[in-house]
């Protein structure tokens, strides 16, 4: 009789949404990014999502079990968190620094808040961000087509090769004019097709872009994240001299800004805040790009701003109906 009458806080919004709705819905989205996968890395792509996906969903039910709270593995955001945590590290990292990874993102980026819709960090990112600082070898060791290499962010920081405007020595010394612009635009190419060493879900813009724009006819994320996050990055580079394009192509840009930074859970309440919140992120990815020593970013980027979140909710906040403007 106490389940008829449980009540939530106000306001009461009467909606068909559910959770498993959004979550599938999510995963959905995230298909085309794992069928890329697929195509680049083979069936290890299949084992490492498979096994950070189990790892995840058996941490939640003992931490549900331990907890006592009701088991709710099947709502789909254990399986979401295990597909996003496999596609922010590389394909052929060590299995076990998978499974540690999945656990802590389960355990540490969720469950220790109260599980679902209490975590204040992006749970794939938490644990992320702790097998980089536990293992930062093993993390940003990549490959492709069979030969370990530096991602592009990397190399093109490091002067390995040029994006045609930043220049570099291997490539600008070496090459003719027409050649350089050639070799460019093939950058810019595999860039967003994906062909190219990297995280295992991150390197196809293109795959990841499919999947956002279906979240976003669907209405589960907020278009102006995305937008504004990409679209200061893109300003960013050009300002520090960096090819834009191949900027915001490269790297896990495209997935932090259609999948991470439009969580929820860990985003701002309203749509202001959420354009605050973006435009943070874009600011701090272009900050560790192209001044700090690190090529990458949107994983830290995306942590510390969800850790400003609370105040962005505190201070941005709409106007209440009936109230009349002081």
């Amino acid at each position: 009789m106490t389940k008829i009458f449980k009540m939530g806080p106000s306001p009461h919004i009467r909606t068909k949404e559910t959770v498993e709705k959004v979550m599938y819905d999510v995963i959905i989205a995230l298909i085309p990014a794992f069928l890329a996968a697929i195509y680049f890395f083979g069936v290890r792509a299949i084992t490492v999502t498979g096994v950070s996906v189990l790892s995840c969903i058996v941490t939640e039910f003992l931490c549900q079990k331990i907890m006592r709270q009701e088991v709710s593995i099947f709502d789909g955001s254990a399986i979401i968190t295990g597909i996003l945590y496999a596609f922010v590290i590389p394909p052929y990292i060590s299995l076990v620094y998978v499974i540690i990874g999945a656990v802590v993102s389960i355990a540490l980026g969720k469950m220790v808040f109260g599980g679902l819709g209490q975590n204040i960090f992006n749970p794939a990112l938490v644990g992320r961000a702790f097998v980089q600082a536990s293992w930062p070898v093993a993390i940003t060791t990549f490959m492709y087509d069979g030969k370990a290499g530096a991602t592009v962010l990397d190399a093109v920081k490091r002067g390995m090769i040029s994006d045609g405007i930043s220049g570099a020595s291997v490539v600008g010394k070496s090459m003719t004019t027409t050649n350089i612009l050639i070799a460019v635009d093939n950058l810019k190419l595999d860039s967003f097709l994906g062909k190219m060493g990297g995280c295992l879900g991150e390197t196809s813009a293109l795959a990841v872009l499919i999947g956002g724009i279906y979240l976003i006819y669907k209405k589960q994320i907020d278009w102006k994240v995305p937008v504004i996050m990409i679209g200061t990055v893109f300003i960013g580079a050009l300002i520090a001299g960096y090819n834009p394009i191949v900027q915001i192509f490269s790297g896990g840009l495209f997935l932090g800004a259609f999948f991470m930074a439009t969580d929820m859970v860990t985003s701002p309440q309203t749509s202001k805040g959420r354009v605050i919140f973006a435009f943070g992120i874009g600011v701090l990815v272009s900050l560790i790009r192209f001044k700090g020593g690190y090529p990458e970013g949107v994983a830290y980027s995306i942590l510390i701003m969800n850790g400003v979140v609370p105040l962005i909710n505190k201070y941005v906040n709409p106007k209440v109906f009936g109230r009349d403007k002081k």
